[in-house]
């Protein structure tokens, strides 16, 4: 089987993540670079073990492999047996030098005899690279390898860039912190003793004054907001400013925008669901908490330092007593930190 024929029957049904992506990347990098290189690797069998007709060859070929860093000759142990050949020419500092425990050396070469490597960290440029391997045979004895290696910067990025998925996700955090959750209680921070008040604030700047993303730090007293009128730059909104209902004069009156997932008339509700979480429990609470009305996701981390991301309609659906359950059950709260 061919490497074309291998991509024939890709997997079906894949999610729209970033995992997605990198196949579809690598399916297009494959199409392109695997039959210039099997080319090349013809051309080289009658000149193996000739280090000066070697290169020759892979000079010769270097500019029909696009977007190619460089190209070298390897012996069946991985021995390089030519110059490395690159934009600038020959530079022959790397003949002889030992590839065979480089990662792209470690993978499996598939039966067709083409390997696009696994990204790695070049020791050269110490930048993400991948490399490309091409068996070279005779009379299907094993001579050795032709590579190729690319810079990530220098590859075409065709694909259009990956969803972030909206299924609940539960990351766990620092083990230090969930081992002592139980021994700890909660402080009243200034944020909590204003609580309602500050939650107005953030509901008025989300609905009506152009936030669309906003991490609320409720244990330092503190928000990071996002805004469409400068979206690239984030503003600190502390205690005193989640405190003064004027802080919403400082940001222009802006329509609630049409593409966003999160309906108006649902940002009131996820704040207060928030504003109990934090409430609940004195060992068991929200320590912060973020919300995107354009990916339409709620984030979550506790006092066990675990996080969970979630859609926010997910999130309304669920009550306080999903969260904790029987406040006496250890075993609930236990499944809540895990």
């Amino acid at each position: 089987m061919s490497y074309t024929e291998s991509l024939a029957t890709p997997e079906t049904d894949m999610p729209d993540t970033w995992k997605e992506s990198i196949y579809q990347q690598r399916e297009m990098l494959g199409r392109m670079l695997h039959e210039p290189l099997a080319q090349i690797a013809k051309k080289c069998i009658p000149a193996w073990g000739d280090r000066d007709k070697l290169d020759q060859v892979l000079l010769d070929a270097f500019p029909k492999i696009p977007h190619c860093t460089y190209l070298y000759v390897l012996d069946a142990q991985g021995v390089q047996i030519c110059d490395n050949i690159g934009r600038t020419g020959l530079l022959p500092e790397h003949f002889g030098r030992d590839r065979s425990q480089r990662p792209y050396m470690q993978e499996p070469i598939p039966p067709w005899g083409f390997l696009l490597s696994d990204a790695y960290i070049s020791l050269v440029a110490n930048r993400p690279s991948l490399t490309a391997l091409q068996v070279v045979e005779a009379e299907n004895t094993l001579l050795g390898y032709l590579g190729a290696d690319f810079d990530l910067r220098d590859l075409p990025v065709t694909g259009r860039l990956y969803e972030e998925p909206c299924d609940w996700r539960q990351i766990k955090g620092d083990p230090a912190i969930r081992g002592t959750v139980f021994h700890q209680t909660r402080t009243e921070s200034l944020l909590d003793r204003n609580l309602d008040q500050a939650l107005s604030i953030l509901e008025e700047l989300l609905t009506q004054r152009g936030m669309f993303q906003g991490v609320i730090h409720f244990s330092s007293s503190r928000a990071t907001v996002w805004v469409m009128h400068d979206p690239y730059r984030y503003r600190i909104l502390d205690h005193e400013a989640l405190s003064d209902p004027d802080i919403c004069l400082a940001y222009p009156t802006t329509p609630y925008p049409d593409d966003a997932v999160i309906p108006q008339r649902n940002i009131a509700p996820i704040l207060k669901m928030l504003g109990d979480l934090r409430m609940a429990d004195e060992t068991i609470y929200l320590r912060s908490a973020s919300i995107n009305i354009f990916n339409g996701l709620v984030s979550l981390t506790f006092s066990c330092d675990g996080s969970h991301y979630m859609r926010h309609d997910d999130f309304l659906r669920k009550s306080t007593g999903f969260w904790f359950g029987d406040l006496h059950d250890t075993a609930t709260d236990e499944e809540l930190i895990s």
